[in-house]
């Protein structure tokens, strides 16, 4: 009798548990079977179209090596762009010649007319002494936007169509998010991409420099798709795979990043590049027809009928049974986590505001200060190495390839070592080899080019590795409750870092050719040093309090 009586409390007790979503995926449906391969490989596509549309304008409007016309020995219409006597006319720069100043004449320069030909230029026509800006430019190709719209020796406003891009991002994470919430994750999914592809394909028609920037800043606006994506894969697959599936999306959009390399190099004018990239990008208006909607987003909004038809459909797509009676729990379960945050936003309200709870906790407040440097250092950084890499020495389109490629060992790398050795080794080590790489790039002579690709090769692998660990160190240094809040406020002030990368060939065309490597050692040593001062979270369980928070890297007997 007790033993029938055990199994009958025991049969109660397995009734009275809840079931969650996660639950039912573990149990039931599968964790990763044919319906969420399905999801990731739309996942995937998705992310390679984000990377194309991000960082096309690397191309785009790249620099076209440039000089004065000189019609003392030349027309436009008829010139030789590296001819022989170049120097006896144009100052030396380099290896290589001035790209915007000339050499002034001469005033024994016989006129045009009276010359029996002009396929020679002496340099006694010339004074080297003084000389002067450009009158009329040159340019080696036609390439990209610098020649469209003559911005030859005119950085600032080159450099500025990627500034004002990264800038629309920003206006795009409200967006988005207001149509996800609003109209569902697979609704903002296709708007995002089909939106992004037809505007990036009006783009070929742009003839005016701020027409480009107007349609550059607009389409940057719907550039959430990637969020959407991620946000639909987490949420449809199971717990177990949830870190591998995020990984492999992170890592899909530098394979996206090598593939825009390669594309760009096979079609470098930017009508045509335009046209490649954002063609294909239409496809995503299907998405909405083959994309899962989230269970979750439906049953936030009490569509329960639909939540399980999609959980039905993912059951027979990976050849499971799902019960009824999982179904019903299912329901039972979301109403009451729906009960419980009505409450919780009943006690927010006599809860004092955050900005204050932060203030009365000091090592809070520290790590609010700390985390946003790290993020602004992580994307300038980032984002900078990603955008000189087309002005390095060598072929532009295989240095970017292979600065591309090797952030994917990076994200795989900062995963596995912070598992072994903890998040402080890892960034600070990162952090570091970074900023060694900066300086040595720097002092390594030009023509060296073998060990100054080797050393900016390792100094992004770093940064790739930071930009994974980041992500999940400043998760864990928050409490459960406003983890969100304090991780966004990071990320939103990160955001500074990304916007002024694009403008760093411009200070060094202004200052100095290698302020932004330069720059690029000087945030990575101060973000290497302020790692020091926040606590090492491995092995720690999640604060859900402020009190916890607090307490995190202290021992019980200190204060």
């Amino acid at each position: 009798m007790a033993s029938t009586e055990k199994i009958e409390h025991g049969v109660e007790d397995e009734a009275k548990k809840p079931v969650n979503l996660d639950t039912i995926l573990v149990s039931e449906i599968g964790q990763f079977g044919w319906f969420q391969l399905r999801i990731l490989a739309l996942a995937v596509s998705m992310a390679i179209f984000a990377a194309w549309a991000a960082a096309e304008f690397n191309f785009t409007t790249a620099r076209i090596p440039t000089r004065c016309l000189i019609p003392e020995c030349e027309s436009e219409e008829s010139f030789e762009f590296r001819a022989p006597w170049l120097l006896n006319a144009i100052p030396p720069a380099g290896s290589s010649f001035d790209q915007c100043r000339r050499y002034r004449n001469v005033s024994s320069v016989p006129p045009a007319p009276a010359r029996d030909t002009r396929d020679t230029c002496p340099a006694h026509w010339f004074n080297p002494d003084s000389d002067k800006e450009c009158e009329v430019h040159l340019y080696e190709n036609t390439d990209t936007v610098v020649h469209t719209f003559g911005l030859a020796c005119d950085e600032w406003r080159r450099t500025l169509i990627g500034s004002i891009r990264t800038l629309g991002t920003l206006v795009a994470l409200p967006i988005t998010g207001y149509i996800s919430d609003r109209w569902g994750r697979r609704t903002a999914l296709s708007i995002n991409g089909f939106t992004t592809a037809w505007m990036g394909i009006v783009r070929y028609w742009a003839d005016t420099y701020v027409g480009f920037l107007i349609s550059e800043v607009v389409e940057s606006m719907f550039s959430g798709g990637f969020s959407c994506a991620y946000i639909i894969l987490m949420e449809l697959m199971g717990p177990k795979y949830r870190v591998a599936a995020g990984a492999s999306l992170n890592t899909s959009f530098s394979v996206g990043l090598v593939l825009l390399g390669f594309i760009a190099w096979g079609v470098p004018d930017w009508r045509n590049l335009t046209l490649a990239l954002y063609i294909p990008q239409l496809l995503t208006f299907g998405y909405f027809f083959l994309m899962a909607e989230s269970v979750r987003w439906y049953m936030s909004k009490g569509r329960f009928e639909d939540a399980e038809r999609v959980l039905k459909s993912a059951a027979k797509s990976n050849n499971k049974e799902l019960s009824e009676k999982s179904l019903v729990l299912l329901r039972e379960h979301a109403l009451e986590e729906e009960r419980k945050k009505a409450d919780e936003l009943a006690r927010k309200e006599t809860e004092p505001w955050l900005v204050v709870l932060v203030f009365r906790h000091k090592r809070i407040l520290v790590r609010c200060m700390v985390s946003p440097v790290w993020w602004i250092t992580t994307t300038f950084i980032y984002y900078g190495m990603s955008i000189n890499a087309v002005n390095m020495s060598g072929n532009r389109y295989l240095n970017y390839v292979a600065v591309s490629a090797v952030e994917i060992p990076g994200y795989w790398a900062a995963v596995v070592l912070m598992a072994r050795i903890g998040r402080k080794p890892v960034l600070f080590c990162a952090f570091w080899v970074c900023c060694a790489c900066q300086i040595g790039y720097i002092f390594i002579p030009s023509d060296q080019y073998a060990a100054s690709l080797t050393l900016y090769l390792i100094g992004k692998f770093s940064i790739a590795m930071v930009m994974t660990s980041i992500y999940v160190y400043t998760s864990e240094l928050y409490p459960t409750k406003y983890r969100h809040s304090l991780f966004a406020f990071s990320s939103m002030i990160g955001r500074i870092g990304s916007i002024v990368a694009p403008l760093t060939p411009a200070f060094g065309a202004a200052v100095w050719d290698d302020l932004p490597f330069a720059l690029f050692a000087g945030f990575a040593f101060v973000s290497g040093l302020l790692v020091l001062v926040t606590p090492e979270t491995l092995g720690t369980k999640l604060p859900d309090t402020m009190e916890e928070a607090s307490a995190l890297g202290l021992k019980k007997n200190d204060p």
